[in-house]
């Protein structure tokens, strides 16, 4: 059984087609990465499966229930995460209220519950708390936990996004374009804890990226995409070296 799959997916803004019969499956345990010059249809991609946007065509299954209906607050309860390219934070707050936020979907408790604070949201909070706290240690976020996000550097916030993605526990994360902006250290310590993700958390990742370096270090497997048709799909160096995906990039 794979863990997500995609099945003649497609995406039609008019005459544009973002998306185009394109069919894939991620495997349980693997980091699968999506490669393509800008407007090949990545991210779109990851419109459709977070529930954005909604198919022209086509089916996504998870688990092998089919989702293509579901609404996208349903995604994040079966155990889907994403990061974005542009940053999503809360400006104002810190990062554990932030990191906290990702603890939503489980919580177990009513909101008449949580105003006079039973016993029973005291044992929801204190579990989040040890949940957030192991991916701050595992993030190395700790020197960062009670800061205000727009007092932090860039590089600093797209690891809090990626925190706050964990924090939900997610079977299978999207990662958009996780390296964008970081230097070169801050991009070699992103391609660890991507490592990390699959071989400590069991997270499989599913990873929209530019940075082939990155692609290289991390992937199993790749797709590459153009005009929102794939072109080829397989171990990064074979589909690097395919000629229509060095036509894509370089031209003909």
């Amino acid at each position: 059984m794979s863990c997500f799959r995609a099945e003649n997916l497609s995406l039609h803004f008019g005459g544009l087609k973002a998306v185009d019969s394109v069919s894939f499956a991620v495997e349980k345990g693997e980091i699968l990465s999506i490669i393509g010059p800008n407007g090949a249809g990545k991210s779109s991609i990851f419109n459709l499966i977070s529930r954005l946007y909604e198919p022209t065509a086509g089916r996504l299954y998870f688990e092998d229930q089919d989702i293509t209906e579901e609404p996208p607050y349903g995604i994040a309860k079966l155990g889907i995460a994403r990061t974005f390219q542009n940053i999503e934070l809360f400006e104002n707050a810190t990062v554990l209220s932030n990191l906290l936020v990702g603890r939503h979907r489980h919580s177990t408790t009513s909101l008449w519950q949580e105003l006079l604070f039973l016993p029973n949201v005291r044992r929801d909070e204190k579990a989040h708390r040890r949940r957030v706290e192991q991916v701050i240690d595992f993030l190395d976020l700790a020197a960062h936990r009670d800061k205000l996000i727009s007092g932090l550097p860039y590089g600093v916030r797209k690891v809090i996004e990626l925190a706050r993605a964990l924090c939900t526990e997610p079977k299978l994360i999207l990662l958009d374009e996780p390296s964008s902006g970081l230097n070169v250290e801050e991009t070699d310590d992103m391609s660890f804890w991507i490592r990390d993700m699959k071989t400590e958390l069991g997270i499989t990742v599913l990873m929209v990226e530019h940075d082939m370096t990155l692609v290289n270090r991390v992937s199993d497997r790749v797709i590459a995409l153009n005009y929102g048709k794939v072109l080829a799909m397989g171990a990064p160096a074979e589909v690097q070296a395919h000629p229509d995906v060095v036509a894509a990039y370089l031209g003909t």
